[in-house]
Order: structure tokens, then C-alpha cells, then sequence
């Protein structure tokens, strides 16, 4: 039986006959990741994964699934399934499993059965794992360690999963290595960053097809996604209110010329709100009552925790869908307050996600990680450990040359210089 039909058997997928739109997303997104196609020649030739079983959980969408293909390049029998319900791509699912990798996904989900599929990409007894969020890695050590038989380690891609991998680490209880990707620096400088601050506004903009010159765009949290959030929004011409937890983040966002003001200041003059903590009930009961009428609500956060919708609700006398991936939550009081994408990550539920260019680094990333975990899972031990910076100027340096750039070397009496304390 071939690994097409294989995996044509074993999927769960919306509808096979939508492959041939998902080959063309995936072509286009190939066509521009110069670093990852120079992996994939790499990895064909070295075959580092041969004869494992590799299951990955991520946002389901083209560039996500490219990666899946170069990961199968390198001899990987690979499964897949999605990290959030509402940035599935069904087209793409349909196109992967013609591919011969096995897809247990589908746009929107009820929550059961998307639990349920994540535990079902699992069932494969993976050597190897790619996560986002850390939901694989919590039915590993929770519901389902069976299945964690084989495991020799994984890659973490997000800022909320190394939250929990670090917690799981310091109990004691995680049982195998787990590289955060999400802490190398061509993650959070570039993905982080300009990713999340370009596609964040294009989930925004698609969405509402509103104007955001001259509004009060409100970006609670400054870290890198928080910083790219804010960086684009003044680019549209908003004017960017920054809230923070973090005294030195705060001092930097004032530096960057954006106002810096507690929640309870800023819900009262926010337009368009933007939540890029990692926690939850950021936005919540408190300040849906000051906030204007008409305001309106986003999250880019991993989980649809940090706009809490439950108190939301409670203060509405109706719910109802104004366009697509957008809710109105009427209030008592005569004010309306919009909600998109259900408070899942905007760029990605309302959205393509990032850039190609910018997730062909960090996918490269992942790919690298991922070898290096599998090649050294016995000497790190259980632990979460840093993406070696080899690996990051690496992937650096793949980028710059598929640019056309080229920077400047140290000579030998400078590296000396360096290196030496008796210099002058």
C-alpha cells in the first residue's frame, strides 16, 4: 500500500476534492520559503528521520503544511493536526493527504471531536513531536501516556506552550526534551514581530473592512508580538496605547512614543483592542462597562482566554454574527460591542497568518530543532533546553544569502582582539 493511500485511509478530513486548491496555496507558499526548500534538499539526501513517526500541531494552513512535507522529505512518516479550530484550512488537509501525510483536521470543529482528533494524531505512537501551545504535550502527560511510548523529544513553537513546558519542568513531571523554538531569535525578532504585527492588521482589515487611521488602536502586552502589533498599527496611522504588567516593557513602550496607560484607563478610549498577553482575563467584565460603543475586540493570543467572553456575555441582552468572524454583544445600556473571530487568534481565525517569507525562518527552525532534539534527546534529558545558536545564525545566514546579501567577517587579529584580554 502506498503512504498516499495510507494516509487517505487513515484521515479525517472535511472533503477530499478541495486538494487540488490546497496543492496551489501550498505551491505559492513553497515558491517563497528559499530557507526551508534549502532544508529540504538537505534533508532528502541525509534522510535523518528515516523510518520514524513524526506528529505535528499546528496552525493548519499552507506554510504549515510545507513544512510537514519537508519534514516527510526527510524519511519522516508524518501525521498532522491542527492547533486552534478556526485556522484549519480544509483545502489544504485535502491536499496534504494526497501528499501522503495523515491529516486528522477540520475547520470548526464542535470541542469534542477537535479534542479528539488531536488525541487521534496521536495514536500513531510518534518518535518525534512539533507543538504549538503545548496541547499535545498535555495529553501525552495527562489523559493518554501510552502513547508517549516511543517519544524522543519535540519542538514547542509558541510563548504559551513554553509557559507550560517550563511549569511541567520545574514539577518534575515532563518526561522527555522539548526545544522552545519560540525563544531562538530568528522566532521572536522576526516571526513574533513583523508576523504577528502584519497579519494581525490583515485579520483586522479583511474582517471589519474599517479604517484605522485616526483610531485608538489599545495593544495590551509588549512583548515581541505586542511590540509588532503597536509598530503597525502607528503605520496605519493610529494612535497606539500600550498597557503592561512588566515596568520595563512599560518604559520601553513610552520610549517607542506610544502612550502607556493601566486597562481601567484604557478601555474607556480604545477603538479597536488587541490582546497579545499569554494570559487570561485581560480584557473582562470591568471594562466592558466603560468601553465606548462600538468597540472593538481581537485577540493574538494562543488561547481564546484573554478576552473574557463569558463576562461579555452576561452583560448582553442578544448576540448576533454582523459578518463573517464578527459578533455583536448588545448591551443593557444601548452599547454595542464587537467581538471578532470568537476571541481565537485573529490572525490566523480571520486570517492567512503570517507572511511565507517570515514563517520560512521559523519553520526552518522547527525542521532544525527537530533533528537536533532527535540526534541529542539522550544527553539532554528531560528538560526544556534553547535552540542551540548554531542553528539560529544558521538559518540567519540561509535567509540573508537567498536575499543576495552578504555582510562582513571578522579578520584574525580582530577575533584575537575579542578574545583576548591583554589586547589594547
Amino acid at each position: 500500500m502506498s503512504q498516499s493511500t495510507k494516509a487517505a485511509q487513515d484521515s479525517i478530513i472535511h472533503d477530499i476534492s478541495l486538494a487540488p486548491e490546497g496543492h496551489l496555496k501550498i505551491d505559492w507558499v513553497q515558491a517563497h520559503m528559499p530557507v526551508l526548500n534549502r532544508i529540504r534538499e538537505q534533508f532528502e539526501r541525509e534522510q535523518p528521520f528515516k523510518g520514524l513517526k513524526v506528529t505535528i500541531s499546528l496552525h493548519l494552513e499552507a506554510k504549515t503544511a510545507y513544512l510537514a512535507k519537508v519534514v516527510q522529505a526527510g524519511g519522516a512518516e508524518v501525521t498532522i493536526t491542527g492547533s486552534n479550530p478556526l485556522s484549519t484550512q480544509d483545502d489544504v488537509c485535502a491536499a496534504l493527504v494526497e501528499d501522503g501525510v495523515t491529516v486528522f483536521a477540520k475547520y470548526n470543529p464542535e470541542p469534542e471531536e477537535y479534542k479528539q482528533l488531536l488525541i487521534r494524531a496521536l495514536e500513531n505512537k510518534p518518535d518525534l513531536i512539533i507543538d504549538d501551545g503545548g496541547d499535545l504535550i498535555s495529553i501525552l502527560h495527562t489523559e493518554r501516556p501510552d502513547l508517549r511510548v516511543n517519544v524522543r523529544g519535540g519542538a514547542e513553537e509558541t510563548t504559551t506552550g513554553i509557559l507550560r513546558l517550563k511549569a511541567m519542568e520545574k514539577d518534575g513531571t515532563l518526561t522527555f526534551p522539548m526545544v522552545a523554538v519560540n525563544d531562538a531569535q530568528c522566532k521572536y525578532l522576526f516571526d513574533n514581530r513583523y508576523g504577528t504585527g502584519q497579519s494581525v492588521w490583515d485579520g483586522i482589515n479583511r474582517t471589519t473592512n474599517l479604517v484605522v487611521a485616526g483610531k485608538t488602536v489599545v495593544v495590551v502586552g509588549y512583548g515581541w508580538c505586542g511590540k509588532g502589533v503597536a509598530l503597525r498599527a502607528k503605520g496605519l496611522g493610529a494612535n497606539v496605547v500600550v498597557t503592561e504588567i512588566d515596568a520595563v516593557k512599560g518604559v520601553e513602550a513610552y520610549m517607542d512614543g506610544f502612550a502607556v496607560l493601566p486597562m481601567s484607563e484604557a478601555a474607556r478610549v480604545g477603538d479597536i483592542f488587541v490582546t497579545v498577553t499569554g494570559n487570561r482575563d485581560v480584557i473582562r467584565g470591568e471594562h466592558y462597562d466603560v468601553m465606548k460603543d462600538g468597540a472593538i475586540l481581537s485577540n493574538a493570543g494562543h488561547f481564546d482566554v484573554e478576552v473574557n467572553k463569558l463576562e461579555l456575555a452576561e452583560r448582553a441582552t442578544s448576540v448576533r454574527r454582523v459578518r463573517h468572524n464578527i459578533e455583536e454583544y448588545s448591551l443593557q445600556d444601548g452599547r454595542s460591542i464587537y467581538l471578532l473571530a470568537e476571541g481565537r487568534l485573529v490572525n490566523l481565525a480571520a486570517g492567512d497568518g503570517h507572511p511565507a517569507e517570515i514563517m520560512d525562518m521559523t519553520f526552518a527552525l522547527q525542521a532544525m530543532s527537530l533533528k537536533y532534539v532527535n540526534d541529542q534527546h539522550e544527553q539532554i534529558g528531560n528538560k526544556v533546553v534553547n535552540v542551540p545558536y548554531e542553528l539560529d545564525e544558521q538559518v540567519a545566514r540561509y535567509k540573508l544569502e537567498s536575499l543576495g546579501i552578504t555582510i562582513d567577517k571578522l579578520s584574525a587579529e580582530q577575533s584575537a582582539y575579542l578574545d583576548s584580554w591583554q589586547e589594547h
